[in-house]
C-alpha cells in the first residue's frame, strides 16, 4: 500500500459472507465511506479518505468482495447490502455516523439514510451514477463495454491499479482477487471484468429500485458532489443537470461542482476539492 495512513483491516461474519472492511486513523469522529463497482472505486475512495484522516476515523467496509469477504458481496441485493453495514455499525458499538458514498456507494447511502434514519447525521454522495434513473441498465452499458478495455499483459493491468496514490484494498495478498477478475486473451493481453455477472445483476437489481422515493425520504443534511466532466469507466453517466434535479428533491441538500471527474481526480488533484467541501459540509 502506497504510503497509506495507518489503517487496521478486520472481518466480521455478516449476512452470511465475511465482511472485510478497514479502519484508519482511530479517535477521531468517525466517517463511513461506501464505495462503488470497480477497483479504481477503492483508490478513488482512499484518495480521499486520506484528505479526511486529520479530521474523521474512516471505516470503510469492502461491498466489492475484494479482499477477505467469503464471495463477492455484489451477488445479493440492496438490502442485504444495507443489512451487512447496519450489522458493522452494531459491531463496532456505533449508533450515529456521517457516511459519505462514491457511485453505487452513494445509492446505498440514500438508501440506508432512507431506511435508517436514526443511524446516520449527515450525507455525502460523490458522483452518484446515474442508476437513480429509470432507464440505469441501458446507460450503464457502455459502462459494462469498458470493461472489455484491454491491456498488453497481466502486468500493465497490475501496474494502473498499483499507480494510483491510494488504494483502500490493495496489498499484495489481493493479487489473487483481481487475477481472477481479468480475462486473458490468446495475444497474452488481459481484459478485467470484475464479477461481470454480478454487476450487471446488481444494475438490473438498481434499476428495479425507486430511488426517488428514497431520495425524497432522506430527511438529514445531503451534500452532493458531481465533477463537472462526469466519468464512469469511461461514459458520461451523471450529466449535472441530473445531479441538480436529485438534489432539488431531497429535503436538505446542496450541490457542489468540482472540475474533472472521479478518474482525472484519482490520478491528478482533483480530489483536494472534494477533501475541502466534505470537512466544510461535516463541519
Amino acid at each position: 500500500m502506497n504510503d497509506f495512513p495507518a489503517h487496521e483491516s478486520a472481518t466480521i461474519d455478516s449476512n452470511n459472507t465475511h465482511l472485510h472492511y478497514i479502519t484508519y486513523n482511530t479517535g477521531k469522529e468517525p466517517l463511513l465511506m461506501l464505495h462503488g463497482l470497480t477497483a479504481n472505486a477503492h483508490a478513488f475512495d482512499g484518495l480521499v479518505a486520506s484528505g479526511l484522516t486529520d479530521d474523521f476515523t474512516i471505516i470503510s467496509p469492502d461491498q466489492r468482495g475484494r479482499g477477505l469477504s467469503g464471495y463477492p458481496a455484489f451477488a445479493y441485493s440492496i438490502p442485504d447490502h444495507a443489512e451487512d453495514i447496519i450489522n458493522l455499525l452494531n459491531h463496532l458499538g456505533i449508533d450515529r455516523i456521517n457516511i459519505a458514498g462514491h457511485s453505487f456507494g452513494g445509492l446505498m447511502s440514500f438508501y440506508l439514510a432512507a431506511n435508517f434514519p436514526e443511524r446516520f447525521n449527515k450525507v455525502v454522495i460523490l458522483d452518484a451514477a446515474a442508476e437513480m434513473n429509470p432507464n440505469s441498465l441501458e446507460m450503464l452499458q457502455p459502462t459494462l463495454g469498458r470493461l472489455d478495455k484491454m491491456y498488453p499483459s497481466w502486468d500493465a493491468y497490475l501496474q494502473e491499479i498499483q499507480s494510483a496514490p491510494y488504494n483502500t484494498f490493495w496489498e499484495p495478498a489481493m493479487e489473487r482477487y483481481y487475477r481472477a477478475d481479468v480475462k486473458p486473451t490468446d495475444e497474452g493481453g488481459v481484459t478485467p471484468r470484475p464479477v461481470l455477472a454480478n454487476i450487471i445483476q446488481v444494475a438490473m437489481n438498481v434499476g428495479a429500485t425507486e430511488w426517488d422515493c428514497h431520495v425524497r425520504e432522506v430527511k438529514q443534511p445531503a451534500l452532493l458532489i458531481n465533477g463537472l466532466d462526469e466519468y464512469t469507466m469511461g461514459e458520461p453517466l451523471l450529466p449535472e443537470c441530473k445531479a441538480i434535479e436529485t438534489v432539488e428533491i431531497l429535503q436538505d441538500g446542496i450541490y457542489k461542482a468540482v472540475d474533472g471527474n472521479h478518474h482525472t481526480m484519482l490520478y491528478g488533484d482533483g480530489a483536494k476539492q472534494i477533501v475541502k467541501s466534505i470537512r466544510e459540509f461535516l463541519q
